[in-house]
């Protein structure tokens, strides 16, 4: 099958930062695996880092984490789907990824393709929905449901592949404000057409945006530069809320969380297929769930980019955009 993968750590424009491969088609799945004809792929900040931080070696590593695919078998356990099967998924970081024809992966973690979004359009959508969705739900415990007046959310950072999903899954499911963070006008808009309430100025001083609203914030997912923002997040954090965060916190002081009981919380949307959790399958019930509300018009695809064939060349496209620390939505190629 075709694939595509690195040997060793490099910056994405060496020339061996991607390599085409030729490497045998996967054995038949087993227990409830499937085996995924992958037709589109998108590209997120793990793939970066996992291709700069993880050298291989010298042994091929294949990357990739979204994918939208149809089934083309199933394992002896298998109870969710069959093959024929349209699906989406975001893998597993300690097995091979989607950078290539074929994949195995767990059906638990697995979603039923939305019929209203084409291949590529969904691939952009596993890995973000499921870092958001347990984001929001799971790690910050935020209410589903009715009206909180004076209530909000903070998604600092609004303009990436996660806060776009998290944006419209707080306005869809929620009572709360929706509050986004963004510095540049373009971003901004962004935001708002996902649903966004408001949308602060994180390089100005958010505590004060907050206030001059005169809204309260129990809940605030920093997505990015948690570090930068840490301060403030501890001044405006309300009594007895928690922050929910997904970047590296090497230099927060969480003692500064202490004065008003506040917690700090950690989403790895790895953890429970790295774990084999009891509730792994509460994955593809989500991804489930959002492809039904993705069919409803409530909530949108994030494609910003399609680069157009999984190609060396597109990947490394891809993996620079993401680098760049820019991005609004997501990039995606489709078809080998």
């Amino acid at each position: 099958m075709k694939a595509i993968g690195y040997a060793r750590s490099h910056p994405i424009d060496h020339p061996e930062a991607l390599l085409d491969l030729d490497l045998p088609d996967p054995p038949p799945p087993q227990g409830r695996e499937l085996l995924v004809e992958v037709r589109a792929v998108s590209v997120n900040p793990v793939d970066a880092k996992q291709r700069l931080g993880a050298d291989p070696g010298g042994k091929v590593r294949v990357l990739g984490f979204d994918a939208a695919g149809v089934v083309r078998a199933t394992g002896p356990g298998c109870t969710l789907f069959r093959p024929g099967d349209a699906v989406f998924y975001a893998g597993v970081i300690n097995r091979p990824g989607s950078n290539a024809e074929l994949q195995l992966v767990d059906e638990r973690i697995v979603g039923p393709k939305p019929a209203s979004l084409s291949f590529g359009e969904a691939a952009a959508m596993p890995l973000t929905t499921i870092t958001a969705y347990e984001a929001l739900f799971d790690r910050l415990r935020v209410p589903r449901g009715a009206d909180r007046p004076g209530e909000a959310v903070l998604i600092l950072g609004g303009g990436g592949g996660v806060a776009s999903i998290a944006i419209q899954l707080a306005r869809q499911l929620t009572g709360l404000t929706v509050l986004a963070s963004a510095s540049r006008p373009e971003t901004r808009d962004w935001c708002l057409s996902l649903g966004a309430h408001h949308v602060l100025d994180h390089s100005g001083d958010l505590p004060a945006q907050v206030k001059a609203l005169g809204l309260r914030v129990p809940h605030v997912f920093a997505i990015n530069r948690t570090d930068a923002h840490w301060d403030a997040i501890c001044r405006l954090i309300a009594p007895f809320g928690l922050v929910c965060v997904i970047d590296a916190t090497m230099g927060t002081d969480v003692q500064k969380l202490r004065p008003k009981s506040a917690g700090l919380v950690f989403e790895g949307m790895f953890t429970r297929a790295l774990h084999q959790t009891p509730d792994m399958a509460e994955q593809h019930r989500l991804l489930a769930e959002v492809a039904g509300l993705i069919d409803a018009g409530r909530v949108r695809h994030t494609v910003t980019q399609h680069l157009g064939r999984i190609d060396v060349a597109n990947l490394k496209r891809a993996h620079a955009l993401v680098e760049s620390g820019t991005m609004r939505g997501k990039a995606v190629l489709e078809g080998f």
